[in-house]
């Protein structure tokens, strides 16, 4: 993850063909980001699909798809939401007014009123990780290697090279956000409710 950042395209892509719905993504996030109770920047929804006698129980995590085309940034009043060169979506927490207008135009339910600081927060990809060439918390600490983090401009990347060679989905694709967050094997029954 060593080039320079104006070149960078940031990606995520998780392979729901390896997630064993463990919990450790949400758990490191709120760890690094000190995330409180009752929130979350991401986490793992867990659905049940099939019909009996053949159900099974699937998992699908969830965090911020950081859209090529982010709705949420359009809406926000003072720019205290904006798209970095690199292509990740921040708060300011020093701009934000905690207006929620953000929250009501994210598709994805991804963002949140955080209770203590009063002011919207949301997954940035661990950026304060990233700028120290660190993968985020939620990859590092997958340990079904089912998170992959890296370069989109990068054909060497592993994130790349997976994306080039299995059927990729995104959530919501529809909407026209083109969201950044791939997913390998996506069942279309788990986001049915979506």
């Amino acid at each position: 993850m060593a080039r320079e950042s104006s070149e960078q395209r940031w990606g995520f892509l998780i392979d729901l063909r390896r997630c064993i719905g463990c919990h450790s993504c949400t758990v490191a996030c709120k760890a690094e980001n000190g995330v409180p109770l009752g929130v979350f920047r991401c986490w793992v929804k867990e659905v049940e699909v099939g019909r009996y006698p053949r159900v099974r129980r699937t998992f699908l995590p969830q965090l911020c798809n950081n859209c090529e085309q982010p709705p949420c940034v359009d809406v926000c009043p003072v720019g205290a939401t904006w798209k970095r060169p690199d292509g990740i979506v921040v708060v300011n927490p020093h701009t934000c007014i905690a207006c929620r207008c953000c929250i009501g135009a994210c598709p994805y339910g991804v963002r949140y009123l955080h209770p203590h600081k009063e002011i919207v927060e949301k997954c940035n990809w661990c950026v304060q990780r990233i700028e120290r060439d660190l993968r985020p918390a939620c990859v590092e600490a997958c340990p079904a290697g089912a998170r992959i983090f890296g370069d989109l401009n990068d054909p060497d990347s592993e994130i790349s090279r997976l994306l080039s060679l299995n059927p990729i989905q995104g959530l919501k694709a529809g909407l026209g956000t083109r969201p950044r967050t791939y997913y390998i094997g996506l069942d279309n029954r788990l986001t049915e409710d979506e």
